[in-house]
């Protein structure tokens, strides 16, 4: 799962421009915009140890060094990096601010979202405070209130980065595709061409979003543009394995996960790179690789920052065990009400035969507006369930429309509706 969150394209260009001294050395070409950010961090603490400041500064760019690697050690540095501003300066704005930042980057949104809300209060002007409360309130399903934040992001500063981008995001979750693509390619445009990074990151969720449009040659074109600038960028390995799925090129899309997870080993990237074993037709390694998976992902269930929802599917399509299915549907539920979350827990519903509680959630999620093809089809398998045939063909038709993997299934189950169909008609 690709962890959504606009992260602060310019809050972290002011940060670091705001820091830049002549005759700073950090424009070594071998250094990711965020190594280059901590080394000029580091260099004006070693000036000045008593400089909160820079110790803020240090904090952003260690978490954007996070993103930059998937590495969430970056994260805990981070931390250190304010405690040390704070018995500096405390409570001060800055520092208080990019906490919220991190706790957004662990996904406790809960708490960011308090956390946001009271520096608001004191400071109800600034633009990235609300792109923090956008972000939670996606998070957490309260979209209205994410809306709202982000509308005042665009008020306040029109065409500021982090609002477009956020901006992109909802309109994407209320099925806004085009809009979506059309806003993060205005993003893009504005982004300097020095931060490639950020340009790989934009670049990747466009190509996501041609993806969920069924464009997968689109896609394509935009993950190596995105490879291009910056090389092995994790969440484009992700995006172009899927690419790769959709082409039906499996061994293709299992060389790509096989970096990513050898660059970051986390739980979903495994689970990613087992699915894509099991499609490539290495069911020795995809056992195993689901093995693993199951271990670190109940590891960390309790987490914020989890690996839960591939572990609900898991459970639902691989293990079978449709009773730890919803246990972890349950208990990711009781966080967060997104539409994601909603999804996987009307599907854990589904595997367990209570449909009519599936068929909530999963019309609960699409209410939205989100045009998802692993919704769809959800939706459709969970209508049919419930002897409503007319809604389930039309879901699986909606499904079976996308070109993605997902709309094979579809197919297949739409396919199976109407032998019964004609099964019937033939009595």
């Amino acid at each position: 799962m690709m962890k959504r969150l606009a992260l602060l394209f310019c809050l972290m260009l002011m940060t670091a421009a705001g820091f830049a001294q002549p005759g700073t050395d950090t424009a070594d070409p071998k250094l990711s915009p965020a190594e280059r950010s901590i080394a000029l961090a580091n260099s004006l603490i070693e000036k000045n140890p008593k400089n909160f400041e820079a110790y803020n500064a240090l904090a952003l760019a260690l978490s954007r060094r996070a993103r930059e690697t998937s590495d969430v050690k970056f994260y805990n540095m981070a931390e250190e990096a304010l405690q040390k501003s704070s018995a500096i300066s405390a409570n001060n704005f800055d520092g208080a601010r990019i906490h919220v930042w991190l706790l957004l980057g662990k996904h406790e949104f809960a708490a960011a979202r308090e956390e946001a809300i009271k520096l608001n209060k004191k400071t109800p002007d600034d633009v990235m405070l609300y792109g923090f409360l956008t972000d939670a309130n996606v998070e957490l399903g309260d979209y209205p209130d994410a809306e709202k934040a982000a509308q005042w992001m665009l008020n306040l500063r029109p065409g500021n980065l982090p609002g477009l981008t956020r901006a992109a995001y909802l309109r994407e979750l209320y099925g806004d595709i085009d809009g979506s693509v059309e806003l993060m390619n205005m993003a893009y445009q504005s982004t300097p061409p020095s931060e490639v990074e950020d340009g790989a990151w934009i670049l990747t969720q466009m190509a996501h979003l041609q993806l969920m449009a069924g464009k997968p040659e689109e896609a394509e074109k935009l993950l190596n543009q995105a490879l291009l600038q910056f090389p092995g960028y994790h969440y484009a390995l992700q995006n172009l394995a899927k690419v790769r799925i959709t082409q039906k090129r499996y061994e293709d899309a299992v060389a790509l996960l096989q970096q990513r997870y050898n660059a970051a080993q986390h739980a979903e990237n495994e689970y990613d790179l087992a699915e894509a074993l099991e499609l490539a037709g290495h069911k020795e390694d995809a056992a195993h690789a689901f093995a693993e998976f199951e271990v670190k992902s109940l590891a960390e269930s309790g987490r914020g920052d989890n690996s839960n929802r591939e572990l609900i599917f898991y459970y639902a399509d691989h293990a079978h065990q449709p009773t730890k299915a919803l246990e972890v549907a349950e208990l990711e539920r009781s966080r967060r009400h997104d539409v994601y979350t909603l999804d996987a827990r009307a599907w854990a519903l589904h595997v367990n035969g209570r449909d009519a509680e599936a068929r909530k959630d999963i019309e609960a999620a699409l209410a939205v507006g989100i045009r998802d093809t692993k919704f769809f089809h959800h939706a459709g398998e969970i209508a049919l369930a419930t002897g409503d045939k007319k809604a389930a063909a039309e879901y699986l038709q909606k499904a079976a429309a996308l070109n993605t993997p997902v709309a094979d299934q579809a197919r297949i189950a739409l396919a199976r509706l109407d032998a019964s169909a004609n099964a019937m008609r033939g009595q």
